[in-house]
């Protein structure tokens, strides 16, 4: 059992609490039972972490001390359970039929509902954009519900990913309050892709020119809604199958 919070291998967890780390690492943390039930599941679990003796599993297990799970631990009151899990492979699904695409979203709580979201209603990918996020900050993991393990998600340069998927003819529409057509006036097509925008600024200039189309969600007395909440308006319109 680990004990010491000076031991190399802790050290080594708690860099995974930064970016940078994961980054260079290919790997991060979770924290809890369900989020290690889960990445178990998706068979992405290099190392459990608990303070339970008398739990077995097939993979690599460390026991530690209860002092060294609050110290790696990311809530107030530690859950016997954490995983060293491994980033998942950055590839565009090239079979995908339904794609959505967060350009510049910063709120971990609005990313993990639409990946939520996007599990729900059979959508295929979330693309990312480069300044959206890190899909591994803990808040992020934690608002997925797990649905991180299950969802196909990557991140990318939006400049490149858009016309790559353009030419594989996919439809891209953006979402927009300006020089948008109602999204009740657009037909659903075999092969789209949806852009949800900034929380603040909304989709940047660049990615709008890059669209085959611009909807907005028509509402009454408010004048937009959450991004999450539109996204989810969105997608479930033009669900996948």
């Amino acid at each position: 059992m680990i004990t010491s919070l000076t031991n190399k291998t802790v050290k080594n967890w708690m860099k995974l609490k930064t970016k940078k780390e994961r980054d260079a690492q290919g790997l991060f943390l979770v924290d809890g039972r369900h989020m290690t039930q889960e990445a178990l599941k998706a068979g992405v679990v290099e190392t459990i972490i608990t303070t339970d003796t008398n739990y077995k599993s097939d993979v690599l297990v460390e026991y530690v001390s209860e002092n060294v799970m609050e110290k790696l631990s990311f809530t107030k009151t530690p859950q016997p359970f954490m995983a060293v899990c491994r980033k998942k492979k950055n590839i565009l699904n090239e079979e995908g039929k339904r794609f959505l695409i967060l350009d510049g979203v910063q709120d971990p709580g609005n990313v993990g509902t639409m990946i939520r979201t996007a599990l729900a209603f059979s959508f295929d990918q979330v693309i990312l954009s480069k300044d959206s996020c890190d899909l591994y900050n803990d808040k992020t993991l934690r608002s997925t519900q797990g649905a991180v393990f299950m969802m196909d998600i990557i991140r990318a340069d939006l400049s490149v990913i858009i016309p790559e998927l353009k030419k594989k003819g996919i439809f891209v529409v953006g979402s927009s309050l300006r020089d948008a057509r109602d999204m009740n006036e657009i037909s659903s097509r075999e092969k789209m892709a949806f852009i949800m925008g900034n929380e603040g600024q909304g989709m940047k200039q660049e990615m709008l020119d890059l669209c085959d189309e611009r909807l907005f969600i028509p509402i009454h007395t408010m004048e937009s809604l959450n991004v999450g909440v539109a996204a989810g308006v969105i997608m479930y319109q033009f669900r996948g199958e």
